[in-house]
């Protein structure tokens, strides 16, 4: 079983619970174990936001103003991919094994956050041009009564 789909989103907040509730739906249509769905739609949420956030810059004539999502079911791994066009992340970027951000700040965590709940995270630049890319991935658990799992 293969399922996929890609979203053009406006930079809005308004976005992100879209993106959450299809993947939510499309999981759940598949039969993916409700507490792997929800890891993955928190995920998801945490670098929509980003990308609302950050993603963008005002200028090269709306092209900042949109990010795209894609999730791909295939087999038993979920990959879900973030990319928007900003100015992505500085040239020089390594990632803490921990989160070093305190629990009382508002901001800092959500990508320490998506490395917690998926079991690969790649956190990077669009080759050759602006914007950020952020895909992750999970195996998937399927219900017992999964009406499309993988085999």
């Amino acid at each position: 079983m293969s399922i996929w789909w890609s979203l053009h989103l406006r930079r809005e907040a308004a976005s992100v619970p879209l993106a959450r509730r299809l993947l939510l739906g499309t999981m759940e249509t598949a039969g993916v174990d409700p507490d792997i769905s929800y890891d993955l739609s928190l995920a998801l949420s945490e670098a929509c936001a980003n990308a609302v956030e950050h993603g963008g810059d005002g200028g090269h004539e709306g092209l900042s103003e949109a990010y795209r999502v894609t999730a791909y079911l295939d087999g038993e791994k979920c990959r879900i991919e973030v990319a928007d066009s900003g100015p992505g992340f500085p040239a020089v970027r390594t990632r803490p094994a921990t989160c070093p951000v305190p629990v009382e700040d508002e901001n800092g965590r959500g990508l320490c956050l998506i490395q917690e709940l998926a079991d690969h995270v790649h956190i990077g630049n669009k080759p050759g041009r602006r914007g950020a890319v952020v895909s992750f991935d999970k195996i998937l658990k399927w219900r017992k009564d999964a009406p499309l799992i993988a085999v």
